[in-house]
């Protein structure tokens, strides 16, 4: 084949685009479902008070032509519809340009939706999805060989991926250079989840192992991509590996998954198919002129949008989950640069007295993913992700990060708000909204081996002190 043309990587881009496919669809879902509650029009961030304050090229979006929640809802499942198809085949089954304009779409509608979220999709996943599935509208599909450029641009994103992530951690928390932090972070991470109870529990020699086992994914294995096969292929291998560690031992919404489906992507299908029975291909045509152009074009625009994103990478200021311009192409990423020692939780309770005493009563509310009831075991989330549950972790961290949302959650649960009350485990006050609510701040530990069997209880858990006196409609400031 041509020069344009990388034939040999065929499987390695059906595998991509089907996991990228099923990604999108997980990420839709997840907007369809939380949205009313925390971005709709009577949410806690609402979208049509945002769109008040920003300009289209400030955050792109089909919400700025016109916003209601049955829009958003339409985007929403518009967009797991179209994933689905994605997922099941369509891409293939279609000319290359009308698959193309599918990918096209499912990034369009996800980006409208991102650029409108506020803190709640202000995650380095929502960029990450974004950028892979922009890179993805020109991989085109079975009807031609994969691209070599775009291959490439894949590599470029897995390489500033996970060397940001390494190098974030080398020169933030003192605990990645000791190799120390594991003997924190599988507690004190933002959801565990049902394994990470025994991760925490691993010996101290197996907590060292594994940051250094991390640093090696991160920091040297990203280089080998670089390198002629089959070596970017083994470090492909090596971060899949990783990745699966990290899925095993906690919930990171899809990071992990869609950190897995880019480095696929680097995995020559020859080479693979020396260990996997892996299909023959298809009869690949010549890929057309115009498609060649393309895939030019978006090359040379993603070369020079990578210059900020590569000269962070290399600055000792280095920030992580940036992205340098509004539609979300060429972003920067990392994550715990520093690693907390302790866990604590904010707990919000509620009464139905009319009167708070010493002796008043209170009820928790329980939610879906965060740890709450000490007997619960944490659950699996990931690859969905529970976003009012991951700013209730930050919010613990510093109440400034709560500012701009949690006093309307508080006034939402006194209203008995449904679409807020569907983002939790459990209302108790099914019956009529409580009186009263306020939000205890607690110290949580994992049990020791002889607590869980004794007494069942997955966490131990000590009040820390009030974070947030009670509050009540009857006090409530005005609008």
């Amino acid at each position: 084949m041509s020069w344009f043309a990388a034939p040999d990587y065929w499987f390695a881009r059906l595998a991509f685009q089907r996991g990228l496919a099923v990604i999108y669809l997980v990420a839709f879902l997840a907007a369809a479902r939380q949205f009313r509650g925390l971005l709709g029009e009577h949410g806690l961030l609402p979208v049509p008070r945002y769109l008040r304050r920003v300009r289209f090229w400030q955050a792109p979006s089909l919400f700025h032509l016109r916003y209601s929640d049955g829009l958003f809802a339409g985007v929403s499942w518009s967009g797991a519809a179209l994933a689905a198809a994605m997922a099941a085949g369509l891409g293939d089954a279609v000319p290359l340009w009308a698959a193309m304009g599918a990918w096209l779409a499912l990034w369009a509608l996800y980006l409208s939706i991102v650029n409108v979220g506020q803190v709640w999709y202000g995650f380095g996943w929502e960029s990450l999805l974004l950028e892979t599935g922009f890179l993805a509208v020109f991989l085109g599909n079975a009807a031609s060989p994969p691209p070599v450029l775009v291959l490439w641009l894949l590599r470029w994103l897995l390489l500033r991926l996970e060397f940001g992530a390494g190098l974030i951690k080398l020169r933030g928390d003192r605990c990645w250079r000791d190799l120390t932090c594991l003997r924190y972070h599988h507690e004190t991470q933002p959801v565990p989840g049902p394994l990470s109870w025994f991760f925490h529990r691993l010996p101290d020699g197996l907590h060292r192992v594994e940051a250094l086992a991390n640093h090696v994914a991160q920091l040297i294995a990203p280089l080998a991509l670089l390198a002629p096969q089959p070596a970017a292929s083994v470090a492909a291998a090596l971060m899949i590996v990783t990745q699966l560690w990290l899925v095993a031992s906690g919930n990171f919404a899809w990071l992990n998954w869609l950190t897995i489906v880019i480095a696929l992507a680097a995995v020559d299908t020859s080479q693979a198919a020396r260990v996997l029975p892996l299909p023959a291909p298809g009869r690949l045509a010549p890929a057309p002129p115009w498609y060649q152009a393309l895939v030019l074009a978006v090359t040379a625009t993603v070369a020079v949008l990578s210059y900020r994103p590569a000269r962070n990478l290399l600055s000792r200021r280095q920030v992580m989950n940036a992205s340098f311009d509004p539609f979300h192409l060429v972003n920067t990423y990392g994550a715990f640069g520093s690693i907390t020692r302790r866990r604590y939780e904010l707990v919000i309770e509620g009464t139905s007295e009319p009167q708070v005493t010493r002796d008043t009563r209170w009820r928790e509310y329980e939610f879906r993913g965060k740890p709450g009831d000490p007997r619960r075991r944490p659950p699996q989330v990931a690859p969905y992700h529970r976003r009012l549950d991951w700013l209730m972790w930050f919010a613990a961290l510093s109440p400034g990060y709560a500012e701009p949302w949690l006093t309307p959650l508080l006034y939402r649960l006194l209203t008995g708000d449904r679409d807020l009350l569907r983002l939790l485990r459990a209302n108790p006050f099914p019956a009529a909204p409580p009186v009263f609510v306020r939000i205890i701040r607690y110290h949580y530990r994992f049990s020791t081996w002889r607590q869980l069997r004794r007494t069942g209880a997955w966490w131990e858990r000590t009040p820390a002190g009030e974070f947030l006196a009670p509050v009540t409609l009857r006090a409530r400031p005005d609008a």
